[in-house]
């Protein structure tokens, strides 16, 4: 380092994550084997964001500052031998945004210093970074509490000459989570055709928009869950849930070149039908004791058979019909509900079992592990002792691909029935009685 054996610069208490309006206060730390001349020791503060069009480049096309502040530690003169320390203090601006590193543009901020020395001379120069949060509280953004819904109908055609309709509904319990906090997530699938579909994925999805002449969409999928498909002329139900993990708030406040969306994706390959819910992820969590009740949705009336009315006509007694000796052919018996064919276009609603989980763990010899609050649970899983004992504390798991729907509002655990196997009444032949009733010929005939 030539003169100087140390230039560092180090924060009081170490400390390298403040908010805005914070101080940030530190020393300027020089060691030189011998003495040198400078004209003035500076100390700047300074953060700003660069957009670039190339990945990981550091040429930005687009850049805005937020502030840059300098103060000179020392004037001009001699350095002597030895070591030298100079405290400095800046104010972080309230309009501050939130720190953040992608791979086509950053926030930046950090304190550089400066030794300028005479003509000819070398110059010094070290720089340090420091971090700025600024806690986004969801419950300022409008309607945050409420559930956020998206329904679309598509009409498709397959094997070239018949039509179908995809009913395809997304339901998220809120509009905002902190990371940590689980999106508990249903669908509804009404499928109006004779062709099955493909599996139903649904995913939390990042967008980063990088503002430039010609912006750049960055997108991620941050968690990704697989349900089985539904079949023909089904109605089916997929509940699910995905945990946040750590990520960027959104949006950044005070940032106008960098922007970031949120939103859960679920869709459906064949036939090819999506829907999307905008959601906001922020650090401290929704206040869900504000939630207003909201009315209930009546359920869509579906084409049903006239009733018949309560009270009908009386009907005329029928005429005695004259006694004859002739058999009555039997008839086949009515046919039983489950053996009546299903009518086209009338759904039948089953539960959708989930067949991937990118956020569950996998590997040999691993074990599932659940939630109490979990929205499914698979026949024979066993919970850890641990949880049982302390069912109430926040458990970062997933769903286990269950096949059985479960879901409670409680700290119950729940277990695996235990219930024996119900069977069937036997229809088989009985004690009683023994010998068959006289046929009509019969009863004629001793008559």
């Amino acid at each position: 380092m030539g003169k100087l054996e140390e230039f560092e610069i180090s924060f009081t208490d170490n400390k390298v994550v403040y908010s805005p309006g914070d101080s940030i206060t530190g020393t300027v730390k020089i060691t030189n084997a011998e003495a040198l001349q400078c004209k003035a020791i500076k100390v700047n503060c300074h953060g700003y964001c660069g957009v670039s069009t190339k990945l990981n480049d550091t040429s930005w096309a687009a850049e805005e500052q937020y502030f840059n502040s300098t103060i000179s530690v020392a004037d001009k003169g001699t350095l002597k031998k030895g070591p030298h320390t100079f405290p400095f203090k800046f104010l972080i601006p309230a309009t501050a945004p939130t720190s953040y590193e992608g791979p086509y543009g950053k926030i930046i901020f950090e304190i550089r210093a400066f030794v300028d020395t005479p003509r000819f001379s070398k110059d010094y120069k070290a720089e340090k970074p420091f971090f700025i949060l600024k806690p986004l509280d969801l419950n300022d953004v409008p309607d945050i509490q409420d559930i956020s819904s998206s329904t679309v109908t598509k009409d498709f055609t397959y094997m070239l000459v018949k039509n179908g309709t995809i009913v395809l509904k997304a339901t998220s319990d809120m509009r905002g989570y902190k990371p940590g906090q689980i999106i508990k997530l249903e669908t509804e699938i009404e499928n109006r055709s004779g062709k099955s579909t493909s599996t139903v994925v649904a995913s939390l999805i990042q967008k980063v928009t990088y503002k430039t002449k010609r912006p750049i969409h960055d997108l991620r999928t941050i968690a990704e869950v697989e349900g089985s498909g539904v079949k023909a002329n089904k109605e089916a139900k997929w509940k699910e849930q995905i945990i946040v993990p750590p990520l960027p708030q959104s949006p950044l406040q005070g940032c106008e070149i960098i922007n970031i969306d949120y939103y859960i994706q679920v869709s459906l390959k064949s036939p090819d039908v999506l829907v999307t819910l905008p959601i906001f992820i922020g650090n401290v969590a929704v206040d869900t004791t504000r939630r207003t009740p909201s009315r209930p949705v009546p359920p869509v009336p579906r084409s049903t058979p006239p009733t018949v009315p309560k009270t009908a006509p009386p009907r005329p007694a029928p005429r005695p019909r004259p006694r004859s000796c002739y058999a009555a052919s039997p008839s086949a018996p009515p046919a039983e509900p489950e053996d009546l064919p299903l009518e086209l276009g009338t759904p039948q609603a089953e539960e959708l079992p989930t067949k991937s989980h990118s956020q569950q763990q996998q590997g040999p010899g691993a074990q599932a592990a659940a939630s109490p609050h979990a929205f499914s649970y698979a026949p024979g899983l066993s919970f850890p002792t641990q949880m049982r004992q302390n069912a109430s504390s926040p458990m970062f798991s997933v769903s286990t691909g269950a096949t059985i729907p479960f879901y409670t509002e409680s700290n119950a655990t729940p277990v695996p029935t235990a219930c024996p196997l119900i069977l069937p009444p036997s229809y088989g032949p009985s004690a009683y009685p023994h010998e068959p009733p006289p046929s009509y010929d019969d009863s004629c005939n001793n008559t």
